[in-house]
Parts: structure tokens; C-alpha cells; sequence
């Protein structure tokens, strides 16, 4: 594995023993330093503002919750970039982060490499707001490519409709929404839900 941590430190977050070693062993054969908590409290306690940095931080814990973590962070000004993970991820959840100003959302279980790619843009030279506005003048290219039907199917996913629910709302069939999606995911380079959901709001928020 190629080591592109170059010594920066990622926090991470989670409940999970196995999920902290699991995460602490991938991040340090790529070359970070890694601290791990078990809580958002602990957290809390134990951070230290170190330059460039990132947090990887799980949804739902007992005690504060990642997106409860999130808006204290935002509260104490902490312009931390946080690449959330969960296992129970749903659209609203996405979607709040994503608005709250996380860098990502990834669902469990993800690749290593896509945690690594997510982290490596995270704490790349030059402000997390300079890569976010990458990240949506990418997807805003992306977004000009689907077709209208495809824009329509996505916009009704991106609020958390189903497929059927959607098939309804449009008139069309059920086997023609998941074509439409399949496509609208594909040409946002989306592998979930989350990722598309992502993708949709950087490119609707391009500058």
C-alpha cells in the first residue's frame, strides 16, 4: 500500500473496538498518525488542534452522537474536515451532515481505498474549502451530463423516495426509475445513496 500520509493525523470516532483497530491499521499502513476514541466525549477531551488533520467520525454512538459531535465542533469554530461512516447511513442523516459541512459520507462496509482517497483530499495542501470547491465544480460537470428524466429521478431520491413512490410521482414504471437511476448514479460517479446525495448538493452548490 502506497504510504500518503506523510505523518498527518486523522482522528477517528466510533464505539466500534474492531471497527477503531480495523481503521487505525489501514490508516497507519498508508502513513498517518492516528488517534482513536471511543466517544464523542472523549473526544472531546483529548483534541488538540494539529495542522493538517481530518476526522473520521461514526453516526450513530451512545452519548453525543457524530452529528450532534458535528454541530459542537461547528459551535466552538473547530474547521476540522470530518468524513463521516456509518452502518444505519439514510438520506436526511446525509443530507444534514453534508449541510452541516462535512467533506464526506461514506456507508459501511466501504472500501479502504475510498476512506483513503476521501482522506487524502481532506488534508491535501490547501484549505478544505479549496478541495470542496473542486469537488463541486466536478459534480456540477457531471450534473449537466444527465437527462431530464434522469435529473428527475435522482431529485426524488435525493429527498428519499422510493422507487415505487418515485414511479408514482412521474407515471412511469418501476423498472424504468431503476433504470433512470442506475444511470443518474452511474454518470455522478455514485456507488450509494449517500455518495449520489453528496454529489447532488456540491453540484447544486457550485460556484
Amino acid at each position: 500500500m502506497k504510504a500518503s500520509g506523510q505523518g498527518r493525523a486523522v482522528y477517528v470516532v466510533d464505539d466500534d473496538e474492531a471497527m477503531r483497530d480495523s481503521l487505525r491499521w489501514l490508516l497507519e499502513s498508508a502513513g498517518y498518525r492516528v488517534a482513536s476514541y471511543p466517544s464523542a466525549e472523549r473526544f472531546l477531551q483529548g483534541y488538540r488542534e494539529d495542522g493538517s488533520s481530518c476526522l473520521v467520525l461514526d453516526v450513530r454512538m451512545p452519548g453525543l452522537t457524530g452529528l450532534e459531535l458535528q454541530q459542537e465542533l461547528n459551535r466552538r469554530g473547530v474547521r476540522l474536515p470530518i468524513i463521516f461512516v456509518t452502518g444505519h447511513g439514510d438520506v436526511p442523516m446525509a443530507v444534514d451532515a453534508l449541510k452541516n459541512g462535512a467533506f464526506h459520507f461514506l456507508e459501511k462496509p466501504f472500501k479502504g481505498e475510498k476512506l483513503l482517497e476521501a482522506i487524502e483530499q481532506a488534508v491535501m495542501p490547501g484549505t478544505p474549502a479549496e478541495a470542496e470547491r473542486a469537488q463541486r465544480r466536478c459534480a456540477a460537470a457531471r450534473l449537466a451530463t444527465l437527462t431530464q428524466r434522469e435529473r428527475e429521478v435522482m431529485d426524488l431520491v435525493v429527498l428519499g423516495r422510493k422507487n415505487r413512490q418515485i414511479a408514482e410521482a412521474l407515471g412511469i414504471s418501476v423498472k424504468t426509475v431503476e433504470v433512470h437511476r442506475a444511470r443518474a448514479m452511474e454518470k455522478m460517479d455514485a456507488s450509494s445513496v449517500a455518495e449520489l446525495v453528496q454529489a447532488t448538493l456540491h453540484g447544486k452548490n457550485a460556484a
